[in-house]
């Protein structure tokens, strides 16, 4: 039977991108099988296993479910690590492999155990890192439908808190992203004859301006791309960018949409030029349940682990779509500093976390049903 640390490594060796994890998802499939639980495929290229506990009366749907994202980054592996990836320009750097090997483990001794009432659902979720997010596939899907779902519980590494160390924050603490493409046309010419010209550049330089002013405390926008096909001495007739939006409410999000708008059609106005805007929503703020952050907080304390409470984050994660559905708790799993940067060629997170992971994740799923 193999253990959660060889399971990790496999994953690790065999990274798939999104929504292309088919090898990834065979692997898991064989996995559990082997241990007897019941499973089928969700969301194209994910994992659904149901483990019913033994103390389980027919009448009882109380239901928790256990998330984990199982796909990779487009980047070229520099660990040297002797279980590094073999799918060039693919890693597992973001540690999904570290979140499907706590997964596999708890599943290995419920299956092993039973002893439990209720009903554990163990996603293996793909499609994390791009939308339209694993996660809105998996909802689109209804496959929690019939059941009374208590929580649906995930976790991130976390390199700067140390192994044994978990991270949460009550209420909003991940970021809803957006993307931002603008596409501003003009009518350009040679760049001395200005009065001949509708000047796409200068407009798309104060839209940029005006873009990055709406930033605040809450409200993180960023252009990453510009692109202006001139010359010294030529003025293109179009200008195009792209960048991205990150919110905390709703609400907020909408103003903020609306704002950009009425600021696209003002510069419009002065410059003459007509400006294309093009808002692409992505995931969701990930907002946790209060009261199962404060009962996951109590029992790591209990269980001797380390706890911090973590500030608002800007990054994103699809687990938001569960947020809006059910009680949901997204949590920091500490993998120590000397992991470095996720998203980064020569990420490397100390599997002993895994174990760690492993007992918290099973002792809270098994805390809420109980109760």
């Amino acid at each position: 039977m193999m253990d959660p640390v060889t399971f990790r490594r496999h994953l690790h060796a065999h990274p798939e991108l999104s929504f292309q994890e088919h090898a990834t998802a065979d692997f898991i499939s064989r996995q559990l099988a082997e241990l007897g639980v019941e499973q089928r495929p969700v969301a194209r290229t994910g994992i659904l296993a149901t483990l019913r506990g033994g103390k389980t009366p027919e009448s009882n749907r109380r239901t928790v479910v256990l998330r984990a994202d199982i796909d990779a980054l487009p980047i070229v592996e520099q660990t040297n690590l002797a279980w590094q990836s073999q799918n060039r320009g693919v890693m597992h750097a973001c540690g999904h492999d570290i979140h499907a090997a706590v997964l596999f483990g708890v599943v290995q001794q419920l299956a092993a155990e039973r002893d439990f009432r209720g009903t554990v659902l163990a996603l293996f979720q793909p499609g994390e890192e791009c939308n339209p997010g694993g996660a809105s596939l998996v909802l689109a899907e209804k496959p929690f439908e019939g059941y009374d779902i208590r929580a649906v519980i995930g976790e991130h590494v976390e390199p700067q808190l140390e192994v044994g160390t978990l991270g949460f924050r009550a209420g909003k603490y991940m970021a809803a992203s957006d993307e931002l493409r603008f596409r501003v046309h003009g009518a350009g010419g040679h760049g001395a004859m200005r009065h001949l010209l509708k000047d796409p550049v200068a407009a798309g330089a104060e839209l940029l301006t005006r873009l990055i002013a709406l930033n605040g405390e809450e409200c993180v926008l960023s252009i990453g791309r510009v692109e202006a096909q001139g010359a010294t001495n030529v003025i293109p007739d179009e200008v195009y960018m792209e960048g991205t939006l990150r919110t905390f409410d709703e609400q907020q999000r909408g103003i903020i949409h609306r704002r950009i708008g009425i600021i696209a059609a003002d510069i419009d106005a002065r410059h003459g030029v007509n400006t294309d805007v093009e808002i692409s929503h992505g995931y969701p703020c990930v907002v946790n349940d209060e009261m199962l952050v404060k009962r996951a907080v109590t029992l790591a304390k209990a269980d001797g682990l380390k706890v911090e409470m973590l500030p608002l984050r800007t990054t994103a994660e699809d687990f938001g779509f569960y947020c809006r559905q059910y009680p949901s708790i997204f949590y920091r799993l500490g993998v120590g500093a000397a992991a470095g940067r996720t998203h980064t060629a020569t990420f490397s997170p100390d599997e002993r976390a895994i174990e760690t992971g492993i007992a918290f994740m099973r002792r809270l799923a098994l805390q809420i049903l109980e109760k």
